[in-house]
Parts: C-alpha cells; sequence; structure tokens
C-alpha cells in the first residue's frame, strides 16, 4: 500500500507542471477581466453590438468583461490589437468584413485568416437611399438615370473601397452597370450620407437602414431598396433589392466575435458556446431588433466560409472599380 501511494503521490508531482501550463489556467478561466476590442469608434454598429453582447456573455461565462474601443485605419488598429493579443482568453474582440478589404487595397496584409473565430452575431444591410422628391424615387428610375446620365449621379455612404462603397459596387456589377459611371463622393460614415442625400450633396447612398432612421421619419430622405433577402419588419414597404431590380446581390456589414488565431481550444469551445446561447436568448435578439439590426448567427466554420468567400469577391469587385492595390 505505501509503495502505490508512494508511486501514485510521484506521478502526480510529475503532472502537476503539465497542469499548471497547460490546464489549470484554462480550467479556471476567467480568472480575471477579458477585454473585448471593438476596433471602431463608441457609438457605432460594431459597439452597439459589443456593448449589447457583454453583459449576457458575462453571465454565461461568469467573468467580467470590458469593452475597450481601438478605432484608426479604418478597423486595422484594432483589428491588428486582436489578432497580435497573447492567445489567453483575456483579449478578444469583434471582427468584421472589413477584413476582406484590406489586402486589395494594400493597407494591411491583415484577413479573416489571422484569427480564431468564435462566431457571428449580425448582420447590417445596405440600403439605396434618396430624397423623397427625388425624380429617382424608385429604384429602376435610379438605375435607368445612371444609366442615361454616366459620370453625372453621386453616390455616397462610405470611403471609397469600402463597406457601403462595396455594396454598391456589387449592386452595379450584378445588374451589368458600369461601375465607374457614378460619381462616389467619399463620407465618413453612413450616418454623413445620409445626410449628405438628405442636403441635397448625392442623389443617393447606399448606408444602412438604421444610419438612416432619424431622417426616414421625419421624411428628409425615401428608402428605395435594401441588398438583403428580406424587408425590415419596421420598415415593410422597402423592398428588397432582388424585388426592385431582379438583382441577387445582397450585401450587409458582418460581425462577430473572435480572437488570436492560437486561442487555446478549451477556451474557444466554452466562447463558442456562450455566443450560440446568448445569440438565441430574446434579450440579444430583441435589443438587435429595436437598432434595426438583423441577428445572425453562424459557427465557426460556417463564418469562416463566407468571410473566405467574401475576400475573393471584394477583392474582384474592387479590381473592376480601378481600386485594388494589393
Amino acid at each position: 500500500m505505501k509503495r502505490r501511494n508512494l508511486l501514485t503521490g510521484t506521478l502526480l508531482a510529475g503532472a502537476a507542471p503539465a497542469i499548471l501550463a497547460g490546464g489549470r489556467a484554462h480550467a479556471a478561466w476567467p480568472e480575471r477581466p477579458i477585454t473585448l476590442i471593438v476596433p471602431y469608434p463608441a457609438g457605432g454598429g460594431t459597439d452597439i453590438v459589443a456593448r449589447t453582447l457583454a453583459p449576457l456573455l458575462e453571465r454565461e461565462i461568469g467573468g467580467s468583461i470590458n469593452v475597450v474601443n481601438r478605432a484608426g485605419g479604418g478597423g486595422i488598429t484594432g483589428h491588428e490589437a486582436i489578432a497580435r493579443a497573447a492567445p489567453d482568453g483575456y483579449t478578444l474582440g469583434m471582427i468584421t468584413n472589413d477584413l476582406s478589404f484590406y489586402v486589395p487595397l494594400g493597407q494591411s496584409r491583415l484577413t479573416h485568416r489571422d484569427f480564431a473565430k468564435i462566431g457571428q452575431t449580425n448582420e447590417i444591410a445596405a440600403t439605396v437611399t434618396v430624397k423623397p422628391d427625388s425624380p429617382h424615387d424608385t429604384l429602376p428610375k435610379l438605375l435607368e438615370a445612371i444609366r442615361a446620365n454616366p459620370g453625372r449621379l453621386r453616390g455616397t455612404g462610405a470611403a471609397p473601397g469600402v463597406s457601403w462603397h462595396v455594396a454598391f459596387l456589387g449592386m452595379m456589377d450584378s445588374l451589368g452597370l458600369d461601375l465607374r459611371s457614378v460619381i462616389w463622393v467619399p463620407s465618413q460614415g453612413g450616418t454623413l450620407g445620409h445626410q449628405d442625400v438628405a442636403a441635397g450633396g448625392s442623389e443617393f447612398s447606399t448606408a444602412s437602414i438604421g444610419e438612416a432612421r432619424a431622417l426616414l421619419e421625419a421624411n428628409r430622405v425615401k428608402t428605395i431598396a435594401i441588398m438583403a433577402d428580406a424587408r425590415v419588419p419596421q420598415f415593410p414597404d422597402i423592398p428588397t433589392l432582388k424585388e426592385a431590380s431582379g438583382s441577387d446581390w445582397t450585401f450587409s456589414v458582418a460581425h462577430g466575435v473572435g480572437g488570436p488565431k492560437a486561442l487555446p481550444a478549451p477556451i474557444l469551445e466554452r466562447m463558442t458556446a456562450a455566443v450560440a446561447k446568448v445569440h438565441a436568448g430574446e434579450e440579444f435578439q430583441t435589443q438587435l431588433r429595436n437598432r434595426l439590426i438583423r441577428a445572425v448567427h453562424r459557427a465557426p466554420a460556417d463564418w469562416d466560409a463566407v468571410l473566405e468567400r467574401q475576400l475573393s469577391e471584394f477583392a474582384r469587385l474592387l479590381r473592376a472599380a480601378g481600386l485594388a492595390r494589393g
């Protein structure tokens, strides 16, 4: 008996360093607050989703989560901070399909492949929005005006080559229209793009319906199509792009939770399950719906496949528009 106890004690002592090095930290995680990086300024769509998600995730994992905004470089600064963080589960972040733009635009070598995917959380669809008294107050009228007046009409909603501009490029491409036949007016975000349309500076914008909501409710703009596969319940009279033009093109800014590529499997699995559970809950669904944000969940492998497809698809569009450099 003594010999067996001695042998058992020796084996446990030998195993202890391995447990300390590779197991105890993971089993007890989280032992301290987690930082959830948002690569964009406070108040934007990504920030709203992160701050909605964080307290719900805290309940699931039994730890605190601090949302930290690391804006700059069109999202590059924050995305790089997530990708380069120590893979210990204490620095995670909201990653977006903006990662599909950086390489073709020659801005960074960073892509979605540099991250461990935890789960997609939502999509924010692009729209086509004009002034209520515009002569192009339906999508067919706007498209006909673009065809008849190349180089005359102005579109806006984002900086060239990103988000809502790529939404516009994809729409044009899907309809066989010249991607360079519209003057693109750079905008520091979708809200300012919609405001430019309301002020008469541009004929149309392609940013989200959430960013247009106040102007829509004040009847200062009119959304004539949404680039999604379904209408928005709060604005049921707005047709989808498919209904308005026959185009199958859809475009959304997509958000989800990710971490450094080498995130340990136990932490990845635990966070993946937590995000899926929170996403399915009525509290998260209701809060996003009230913000006109569509709750969409994809598990890591499915989300990875979507981002991989977008990486090549968006690069093709940017090349066709003469904007690709990478």
